[in-house]
């Protein structure tokens, strides 16, 4: 075969064929698992035949068949792999086989979130009757329990086999949970109180991940005896160690809105910050006869221990191997190409685990460093600075440039928002975060009781403050975010290809590559347009499907009223509410109480009737008495009278309402052969109007 084809970044071309393949199996459901496996032993097997038979059957005059050959297999790997790393697709998942009671054994870290103790389990046996089974699968547990404080990893419970499939998103725009946790192989979940649940056994876990997990609490625990903030220690807890549980929202979104999440998130820069130090205090092993190798060694074991320290969090894990390679890589060899380990890395990681494909984490971490490998450079050589220290401001500008546009497209994909002042937020905290990690390493290394540590703790502490107040001032600076930006999957790819071909241009300039390039931004520009002008002339009503609350918005273009009992201060509006209003461009929003009263251009409403556009509703709660003719008829509330009148509306949409009373209503409703729609549990109804011309 052919390898010079390949060049010097092979493995870059090898994981371009194995994404197509994972690509494939993700959003293309095979016919039959069995029988693409089969085709890829065979197409393995002619491969191979085609290497040991290649002068016999002179296959050199058709070189390029060996190539093609192994692009196919590594397409069809990729689409085996994905797959069959569902477990859900496995004959052995908990889920196919009847059962009265589950064994689980906890394999993560139990973490309290709204007075519940949640972590993910394995379920290991199902019992029916007399009958056991072991089995595969993960479910996602929740136990309000205060006695669940004391459960940790490697745990083995007992408990009856109920359990939900984890919802869909109900409206429009809202986080897709279920597809977040099908990416964790987890598709179902269980909700348990006091009682619900037997311990069975402990330290069923793996014992390196199990004195990870200790040692890691242990060190937060440290950290809280001198750092007295609880933001401050949360922040130092989660920058050193990777532990996020104590983290506040006010925080994150500070970090997130100022373009400095990464910071958060234990992961190359961090390990990068660790290699730097032992880098300079073991450069004196050079000198030595396999003084290189020496040192290459201690240095990735001090890395894994890191990795250990933070409880294996998975970006430590990844950027542990990542540098690990190429630091092998450099070791015993003079010319490494640093993308060529890059792309080994991130292939051998979803060999291992072909669903971090869709990992958010690993898609930033991985084209960030790409990033910094590929577009730095030429970022760099863009501007020449004479002056010495201002050609190393110059220097962590394009790379904190370089970092973000490689991210950009799916920072803007996936949180919808693309921070203004990130050059300014990254250059503020980079010596900051140096710092804590530092500082916080070398705190955690000294004796508890060493008055040392009691005063490098409350430096951490200022410090920490410092930088979360300064970030905080940035956020609220005028401009400081530009957000709701909502991009389709095609305009996601057209602004890669867009980022692409300008820094093409820029390495090389061609006028075909200039018009190419303008064309692709037009094509973008007016795709954006297109959208933003429909939605402006349009017009929806949604009935939200909040649980045990009611919602319903009124949409004019790019106005809106909202009547709902939920606050919109809370996680409720944040999950549920907020990102139909961002994703359809509102600027203008009216939150009106359910018995207030309200009139604007285009929406009225009196009392429980309400006009929009071409309808009318009639709002039903448990005090209504009079029931006016309405186009529909909301349930708010539980309401027997309203059983007589059901023939004056044309459709009934019930919303927070009991579920016996649900039952009767849609009984009522069938047999009047009336329209209807229950909300709860179920998606959102929308219903387009005819307003705007």
């Amino acid at each position: 075969m052919n390898a010079r084809q390949f060049g010097a970044i092979p493995f870059v071309f090898i994981l371009f064929l194995y994404l197509i393949g994972l690509a494939a199996g993700l959003n293309f459901a095979p016919f039959s698992f069995n029988s693409i496996f089969f085709i890829l032993i065979a197409l393995i097997v002619a491969f191979v035949l085609l290497n040991v038979l290649y002068k016999h059957l002179s296959i050199y005059k058709l070189n390029w068949t060996g190539g093609i050959l192994l692009a196919i297999i590594l397409i069809v790997a990729g689409i085996n792999n994905v797959n069959s790393s569902k477990e859900v697709n496995d004959n052995d998942h908990f889920a196919r086989h009847k059962a009265d009671h589950l064994v689980l054994k906890i394999i993560d870290e139990p973490v309290l979130k709204n007075d519940s103790y949640r972590f993910t389990t394995q379920v290991i046996q199902t019992t029916n009757g007399d009958q056991s089974k072991q089995t595969i699968g993960k479910l996602l547990l929740s136990i309000k329990d205060t006695r669940a404080s004391k459960l940790k990893y490697g745990d083995v419970l007992l408990i009856a086999a109920k359990y939900d499939e984890v919802m869909p998103p109900l409206n429009p725009a809202e986080f897709n949970y279920k597809q977040y946790l099908a990416n964790k192989n987890i598709y179902h979940q269980a909700y348990l109180y006091p009682g619900q649940y037997v311990s069975l056994k402990s330290n069923e876990g793996n014992i390196l991940i199990a004195y990870a997990l200790k040692l890691r609490q242990q060190l937060v625990d440290k950290l809280h005896t001198h750092i007295i903030n609880p933001d401050a220690a949360a922040v130092a807890a989660t920058l050193i160690l990777g532990y996020k549980a104590d983290l506040s929202n006010d925080i994150l979104q500070a970090y997130s809105k100022t373009g400095t999440i990464h910071v958060l998130s234990v992961s190359g820069a961090h390990v990068a910050l660790v290699y730097a130090v032992l880098l300079v205090l073991l450069s004196f092993l050079t000198r030595y006869k396999h003084g290189r190798v020496i040192q290459a060694i201690v240095i990735i074991l001090i890395i894994w221990f890191y990795a250990l320290l933070t409880g294996f969090s998975l970006p430590v894990c990844r950027a542990a191997v990542m540098l690990s390679l190429i630091l092998a890589g450099k070791t015993y060899s003079r010319y490494i190409s640093t993308l060529n380990i890059l792309a080994f890395s991130a292939f051998m990681m979803l060999l291992f685990n072909p669903l971090l494909i869709n990992d958010v984490g690993f898609q930033l971490s991985y084209l960030a460093v790409a990033g910094l490998v590929i577009l730095q450079p030429l970022i760099n050589k863009r501007f020449t600075i004479k002056n010495k220290w201002g050609d190393k401001l110059w220097l962590l500008c394009s790379a904190s440039i370089a970092a973000q546009v490689a991210t950009l497209p799916l920072s803007v994909y996936y949180f919808h928002q693309i921070p203004v002042y990130f050059l300014i937020s990254n250059l503020f905290i980079l010596i900051p975060s140096a710092f804590i990690m530092y500082g916080g390493l070398l705190y955690l290394l000294m004796p508890e009781s060493f008055i040392l540590s009691k005063w490098l703790g409350f430096l951490l502490e200022k410090i920490i403050l410092f930088t979360n107040k300064g970030l905080s001032v940035i956020e609220h600076s005028p401009f400081s975010v530009i957000n709701k930006i909502w991009l389709t999957n095609i305009e996601y790819m057209l602004l890669y290809a867009l980022i692409v071909l300008i820094f093409i241009c820029l390495y090389k300039l061609q006028q075909k590559l200039i018009v190419t390039t303008v064309c692709l931004a037009l094509i973008l520009a007016f795709s954006i347009s297109i959208k933003k002008y429909r939605l402006s002339h349009s017009t929806e009503t949604v009935f939200l499907s909040l649980n045990k609350n009611n919602g319903i918005i009124f949409r004019d273009g790019n106005k809106a009223i909202l009547i709902t009992n939920l606050p919109t201060g809370s996680k409720g509006f944040s999950y549920s509410i907020k990102p139909y209003l961002d994703s359809t461009g509102v600027e203008h929003l009216d939150t009106v109480k359910p018995e207030a009263n309200f009139k604007t251009s285009f929406f009225e409403k009196k009392k429980e009737i309400i006009t929009f556009g071409e309808r009318s509703f009639f709002i039903i709660d448990k005090a209504t008495r009079e029931f006016p003719e309405a186009d529909i008829y909301y349930l708010a509330q539980n309401n027997k009278l309203v059983n007589a009148y059901l023939q004056k509306t044309k459709m009934m949409v019930i919303g927070a309402v009991s579920q016996q009373y649900a039952a009767i209503l849609v009984q009522q409703a069938k047999a009047s052969q009336l329209p209807y729609k229950i909300l709860r549990r179920n998606k959102a109804l929308i219903l387009t109007s005819n307003m705007k011309k």
